[in-house]
């Protein structure tokens, strides 16, 4: 996997008031959409061939701002791709329906007779034992209102916390699984037999519930309500009210932006350090997306 060290100095010198328009590096505009979380970039094309600097100055904005945007990008599902890997290994979804001949990019389609069912705050595969970087969403067909994304960060939830709480949750470690998943299966028709294959497959996953950003080293929530399960050693009912007290963090206002899409839109985000939440109200209407997701690294504990 890649590595990419916050060198950049565009990142350090660029202010944050939300709506700053500014000219940087490269001749792009940042467009900021809320003080601690989301950048748009204008003026650029994801389907040329960027040069390595360019790519550093992204990943470096994507660390500081944990999800930055890109409208009007007619490229390819090639396109796609190739953008998604300069940023490391791309992973293959197991459970969600995906592009013949691109297997990375998965299909994220609501309509009349599949309504949504992710407007829940949660961070991508956290399931898994080595979790995403990040993710790179496209929008194909959206509602003429309604269907946004909202972004939480998650280390200035961290933050947030009282001295008590984060000293009690420093070095503790929650349970991940991918239940959700397998309930879809059953409820498809898959037999116990090929659910408990899965489950093999895929076993639940042991991640610390404070994690330390592999770049900046800065602290972050990292439960979320659609995957994690318990915190490992603490009995069931404490587990529970502390999970629930840490998930309520990624609502509070001050720590989100809210992304309207429009189609060709793409989102790119940090898995590591932002939760999302896909709102459901433009149901029945449409909204079709296809996602490519970076393959992370193991999640570090604050203690380590």
């Amino acid at each position: 996997m890649l590595n990419y060290p916050l060198t950049n100095n565009l990142v350090q010198k660029m202010t944050v008031n939300a709506g700053l328009i500014a000219q940087e590096t490269f001749g792009y505009k940042l467009v900021h959409l809320s003080p601690c979380i989301g950048t748009e970039v204008h003026g650029i094309d994801l389907g040329d061939n960027l040069s390595d600097e360019v790519i550093q100055f992204l990943m470096d904005l994507l660390v500081k701002r944990k999800v930055i945007f890109f409208r009007d990008q007619r490229i390819t599902e090639k396109q796609h791709v190739d953008f998604a890997r300069r940023f490391g290994e791309l992973e293959v979804h197991p459970f969600i329906p995906h592009h013949e001949a691109y297997p990375e990019i998965i299909f994220l389609d609501n309509d009349r007779q599949r309504p949504p069912t992710i407007n829940v705050w949660h961070s991508d595969v956290t399931w898994r034992e080595v979790p995403s970087l990040g993710s790179v969403l496209r929008a194909r067909e959206v509602p003429e209102v309604g269907g946004d994304t909202l972004f939480a960060d998650m280390e200035a939830a961290y933050d947030s916390l009282d001295a008590e709480t984060k000293e009690q949750i420093d070095g503790l470690y929650a349970i991940h699984d991918n239940a959700l998943f397998l309930n879809q299966l059953k409820n498809q028709g898959a037999s116990e037999a090929e659910i408990e294959a899965q489950r093999k497959q895929y076993p639940p996953s042991r991640h610390p519930v404070v994690r330390t950003h592999p770049v900046t080293k800065r602290k972050s929530i990292y439960v979320n309500k659609t995957f994690t399960r318990t915190i490992e050693a603490m009995p069931e009912n404490e587990a529970r009210t502390l999970l629930d007290k840490l998930y309520l963090t990624a609502w509070i206002p001050d720590h989100q932006c809210r992304f309207r899409w429009q189609k060709n839109s793409f989102a790119f985000w940090d898995n590591r350090a932002a939760q999302h939440y896909a709102t459901a109200d433009y149901w029945p209407e449409i909204r079709k997306m296809e996602r490519v997701t970076v393959i992370g690294d193991r999640p570090a504990s604050s203690m380590s």
